[in-house]
């Protein structure tokens, strides 16, 4: 696995862990950098990634909400729900090829989540990279 595919894991990781232990991911971040819980400490990029998620926490749910037609994010499986902030957040705010982002995410979602879910997502964070120009 490239290094860059590990960090996106890692952060997806942080994003979980957050969301079931029911604390900030960001708050949790600064934890895991502080004192890392394994061997090799966590990557700049994760860390990007994990704040870039928070920073645009509101705004990416609310796009994930609008697009997930029939679908609640409270209904969606938590790591899906992780692989999809982790996805959108890199399709609507970086220089990550939105191709490149979609097929992160759905790598993710075949590792890590049900056999629907790569599906569920590629066609999620594809429908939000088609609306990405709209929204201003």
């Amino acid at each position: 696995m490239a290094a860059r595919s590990k960090a996106r894991k890692r952060a997806i990781d942080i994003l979980f862990e957050a969301e079931q232990r029911q604390v900030n991911a960001g708050d949790l971040l600064r934890e895991r950098l502080a004192a890392p819980v394994t061997e090799a400490p966590l990557s700049e990029f994760t860390a990007d990634l994990v704040v870039g998620v928070v920073d645009h926490w509101n705004a990416i749910n609310d796009l994930l909400t609008t697009y997930s037609q029939g679908w609640t994010l409270e209904r969606m499986p938590a790591v899906d729900r992780a692989i999809l902030r982790l996805g959108a957040y890199e399709v609507l705010f970086t220089d990550v090829p939105e191709g490149v982002a979609i097929s992160e995410a759905v790598a993710l979602a075949t590792e890590l989540s049900t056999d629907d879910s790569p599906k569920f997502v590629n066609g999620l964070l594809a429908r939000i990279a088609e609306v990405k120009p709209t929204l201003a």
